[in-house]
């Protein structure tokens, strides 16, 4: 069961940017995560296809699970 937080940005071409980080702590302190999806917009460090990253857009945890299967 792998496990991302997602950050996602809204972006000045009116687009929605995402971000993802592996294993993510939790909880999840959501003050903390706002006040570094602000420095992340403030320090324009992150290009993206869909424009300059301008808003906080919001922010998920997603739970992948994988089940294989053997063909025989």
């Amino acid at each position: 069961m792998a496990k991302t937080l997602e950050l996602q940005f809204g972006t000045d071409l009116g687009k929605v940017a995402r971000l993802t980080v592996d294993n993510p702590i939790e909880p999840v302190d959501p003050a903390a995560l706002k006040v570094a999806m602000d420095s992340i917009i403030a320090s324009n460090a992150f290009f993206s296809a869909y424009g300059n990253l301008v808003s906080v857009g919001g922010a998920r945890v997603v739970e992948r699970n994988v089940t294989e299967y053997e063909i025989i």
